[in-house]
């Protein structure tokens, strides 16, 4: 079809009007041609066959208000939501799931049979120190002696040995001093010492355990410290020892340099007697102190630690052994000391064993 004159041209029976060509002026800059699109990238109108450009839409924000709005509202019902089933399922409580027994049976296999255990504390700050630092100077002497039996069946039995008692040692003329014979002859002299004052069958003590001053402390602090009351207020001072002990009385906790002090202390009114009374409170305090759940799950990790510190025949795995019998807490602990005639003056200190009186709380039994 021609063109008409009204500038409209026919196509498929529509009309596009075509906008007139204006003419430039010579202030403007020519326009720059536009690259014509591709027909697929071209939309097209509603017409069949008909495409024109059109103006690209404008950039929305991508979140407007009513968006916001929108995701408010959703958010606010998913957490009603939640809050509902809540109610129908609620969560389990992570303090009442169930968790793994933590109990001295969880460190090891209690031993077999019973085990007779010889502890020895030493003056010494170390084990092998030439010098014990303190009194009387020289090398160790044992400041303290416990006999330990630990019944995998029975009760824990301490004997708390008086180191001041009179004893006949080979090679020695007159008596000695029980605590002398670790300086004089060692373990070995020490355990026969106490087998014949106690009336034991060898090979009984069957493990002993040397634990020096410095050791002593380690254990404590290793445990997080002990809770305990000193029955008084204690001072002393030993310039030649280097050793001063300031205590308060009452309940407290301590750590391992305070604990020192206190199994060091020797009452001038109840002497050695005194000594021992505070070295079963803290052999008492430690072993509730071991009990504790946080503390227990830790004593594999300070027994390899404190092993190279002390001196023992006990393996890691047999102390684990024997601690987690010794540690039942259903079982009572019982303490008892040797029954001695009173002091004399004349004995210069050494102590004598009373015939008459009760005999030690426990026995070994006799070998069939």
């Amino acid at each position: 079809m021609p063109p008409t004159s009204d500038g409209l041209r026919a196509n498929g029976g529509h009309r596009l009007r075509q906008s007139a060509p204006q003419a430039p002026s010579d202030s403007a800059p020519m326009p720059a041609r536009r690259k014509p699109r591709r027909p697929a990238d071209t939309p097209t109108s509603g017409t069949p066959g008909c495409a024109t450009p059109t103006a690209p839409a404008p950039k929305r924000p991508l979140l407007t208000g009513r968006l916001l709005k929108s995701l408010a509202i959703t958010a606010a019902g998913a957490v009603v939501g939640m809050g509902t089933l809540g109610l129908l399922w609620p969560m389990p409580d992570r303090a009442l799931a169930p968790t793994a027994d933590v109990g001295p049976a969880s460190l090891a296999a209690p031993p077999a049979r019973p085990i007779t255990l010889l502890v020895i504390g030493s003056d010494a700050e170390r084990i092998g120190a030439p010098i014990n630092k303190a009194a009387p100077a020289g090398p160790a002497n044992a400041d303290a002696l416990l006999l330990v039996r630990i019944n995998p069946e029975g009760p824990l039995q301490v004997l708390n040995l008086p180191t001041e008692v009179a004893v006949n040692l080979p090679g020695q003329k007159g008596p000695k001093r029980l605590g002398e014979a670790f300086r004089l002859g060692g373990v070995a002299l020490t355990a026969d010492a106490v087998r014949e004052l106690v009336g034991l069958q060898s090979p009984a003590p069957d493990r002993y355990l040397v634990l020096p001053r410095g050791a002593l402390r380690d254990l404590v602090n290793g445990l997080g410290g002990l809770e305990l009351s000193p029955p008084r207020r204690m001072g002393y001072t030993d310039k030649a020892q280097k050793l001063t002990i300031d205590l308060e009385a009452g309940l407290q906790q301590l750590g391992g340099a305070k604990v020192e002090q206190l199994v060091r202390f020797r009452d001038q009114w109840l002497g050695d007697t005194g000594r021992r009374s505070n070295q079963q409170l803290v052999a008492t305090s430690l072993r509730e102190r071991m009990l504790q759940p946080e503390r227990l799950v830790k004593l594999p990790f300070l027994v390899s630690q404190l092993q190279p510190k002390v001196e023992t025949n006990l393996s890691p795995s047999e102390t684990l052994s024997l601690l987690a019998a010794g540690l039942d807490g259903g079982k009572p602990v019982q303490f008892a000391s040797l029954p001695l005639k009173p002091a004399e003056e004349k004995h210069k200190g050494l102590r004598q064993l009373d015939p008459g009186a009760t005999p030690p709380l426990w026995k070994e039994p006799e070998a069939p």
